[in-house]
């Protein structure tokens, strides 16, 4: 099939009345031109549709036939095959591929050669920016006509398009049917279906012989070219054609149907403050939130907001009732309430906290002032034994050996210092900053604030608290040693740095040692004890706590 041609023919309508002789010239041509030139014809594909945008379905047979059985092209000229980039690229491609073999046109030269394919890149560009430019040409046309006061397209019903002086003139048949429709809705009784039945009665139909549609209907109603103005693009202007309908009556029509036509309204869920941090005890599914409204007989409305589980889980029924937000923000209080820190706590911590922070910083400041000497040290005598190396003192073996582990030892030192400047007092900030998270919780739960109550709760308990019998609780305490002794200055410590490497390593902040539960188990053994004095967590070892 390499030897066979596939004809093609299009023209850009599919309208029988408009270029008529379009097709009929390019097969003569096109025949005349195989004949002449002795190729064999084996398919002549007719198609009568833009080639502006992809999906002509003769076009895409063709190729598909090409891409199977392999063959030839013969067309008018590459206008005729493409307007647009991926019908053109398809050929390319099926050139570059092989399965295409050669392209003729009587009006333009083409060899498969790379210059050849370039040239025919080349058409195609310019077939695509013939009708680029063709359509910004047309458009700043009709936006000009519109300007003008005249309409850029058909006329509606009840006018027509006069072809002799090329303007729009009232349908003496239709208008005052359309006349009629209109006041008739304006009366506010009729809907959208019986102005279609009204019209149909009177053999108004479109030009397929069907009846109107109610969107159609719609679009009679809101049109202002009725009373003198033409919509064009969104945007009103004067016309010069003739009314048939004063601005009043139409005003009326537009206000009955604002009221009658049907507001698609989509309802607007917000999301609950509290969503997303308890689960179901029972089926451990997520806790929801929903409005309720209350309407008593004299005439109270009440607005409440419920939580409850969503009972999503298969084959399990849940038992759980839901519970006022008011009931579970003071239950959520009371929780937090355990995990408040005393402000004279949080003032020993914090100068201990400085105390520490100095102390780290000047054993730091040693070190680094040692690595740095050192690694001044290193650099010199990198710098020497390049000197002996190129003063050929030493040996290329010896030098390559030696540089090796020098660099080693200079890039040991370098990390060392960096990491230590770093990480020396990097737990310090976080420490400081959970110090004043706890003093803060007693006011955060005081005020009606849910958002950071919630972003609390998310911070000490994680996603973990449940919801049973109507009661927000923690998971399953840990069962306190006998041994506990309190929050020592170590194990508070160790704990944020364990959290900053954590958090640097792995990207997460949680240390080994729940902070939290420390600090709310030293409370309840003070208050075991009945300890009314101020308490340190620094001074729990020697106080035997």
């Amino acid at each position: 099939m390499q030897n066979k041609f596939y004809l093609y023919t299009r023209k850009s309508t599919d309208v029988e009345d408009k270029q008529v002789l379009s097709i009929e010239a390019q097969l003569v041509e096109l025949r005349e031109y195989a004949k002449r030139e002795n190729l064999d014809i084996s398919a002549e594909y007719i198609e009568k549709k833009s080639a502006k945008s992809p999906g002509r379905p003769i076009f895409g047979k063709m190729l598909a036939d090409i891409e199977q059985n392999g063959g030839n092209i013969l067309a008018w000229h590459p206008d005729r095959l493409a307007r647009n980039s991926i019908d053109g690229g398809q050929i390319i491609y099926l050139l570059d591929s092989s399965r295409l073999t050669t392209l003729k046109f009587p009006s333009f030269w083409f060899e498969s050669t790379s210059q050849g394919k370039f040239m025919l890149s080349i058409a195609f560009g310019q077939s695509k920016y013939y009708v680029d430019n063709l359509a910004e040409n047309t458009k700043r046309g009709l936006r000009q006509k519109v300007r003008r006061g005249e309409c850029p397209g058909r006329a509606p019903l009840g006018y027509i398009n006069d072809v002799r002086t090329k303007t729009i003139v009232v349908d003496k048949h239709h208008a005052p049917l359309v006349i009629k429709a209109l006041e008739l809705y304006a009366v506010g009784d009729k809907r959208l279906q019986d102005i279609a039945d009204f019209l149909a009665s009177k053999n108004v139909k479109t030009d397929g012989g069907l009846p109107l549609k109610k969107d159609q209907i719609a679009k009679i109603l809101t049109n202002p070219f009725y009373y003198g103005h033409i919509r064009y693009a969104g945007e009103v202007y004067e016309g010069k054609h003739t009314p048939i309908i004063s601005k009043k009556l139409f005003d009326d029509v537009q206000t009955v149907y604002e009221k009658r036509r049907h507001k698609r309204t989509t309802k607007h869920n917000e999301p609950k403050p509290l969503c997303g941090l308890l689960r179901c005890g029972s089926c451990n599914m997520m806790i929801t939130g929903e409005n309720q409204t209350k309407r008593q007989k004299n005439g109270n409305v009440h607005y409440y907001t419920y939580y409850h589980c969503t009972k999503k889980r298969k084959g399990i029924k849940c038992p759980e009732s839901h519970i006022r937000q008011e009931v579970l923000d003071e239950q959520l209080s009371s929780l937090l309430n355990e995990y408040a820190m005393p402000d004279s706590w949080a003032s020993t911590l914090n100068k201990m906290l400085a105390e520490d922070e100095q102390k780290e910083q000047n054993a730091s400041g040693v070190f680094v002032a040692n690595a740095q000497t050192k690694i001044v040290n290193l650099q010199s005598k990198l710098q020497r034994l390049l000197d002996g190396y190129l003063d050929q003192d030493i040996e290329r073996e010896v030098y390559v050996t030696n540089k090796a582990q020098l660099m080693s030892e200079k890039k040991s030192l370098e990390e060392q210092s960096s990491k230590l400047t770093l990480a020396s007092s990097a737990w310090v900030e976080p420490m400081r900053k959970w110090i004043e998270t706890a003093v803060s919780i007693c006011k955060t739960t005081a005020n009606d604030d849910l958002l950071a109550k919630k972003s609390l709760c998310l911070e000490i308990f994680g996603s973990n608290l449940l919801l049973k019998n109507k009661k927000a609780q923690p998971p399953a305490a840990q069962e306190i040693s006998p041994t506990f002794r309190g929050p020592e200055t170590s194990s508070l410590k160790t704990s944020f740095q364990e959290k900053v490497s954590l958090q640097t390593a792995t990207g997460s902040s949680h240390p080994s040692e729940n902070i939290w539960f420390l600090l709310r188990k030293t409370k309840e053994k003070i208050a075991r004890m009945g300890d009314n004095s101020e308490f340190c967590p620094f001074l729990v070892r020697v106080r035997g706590l």
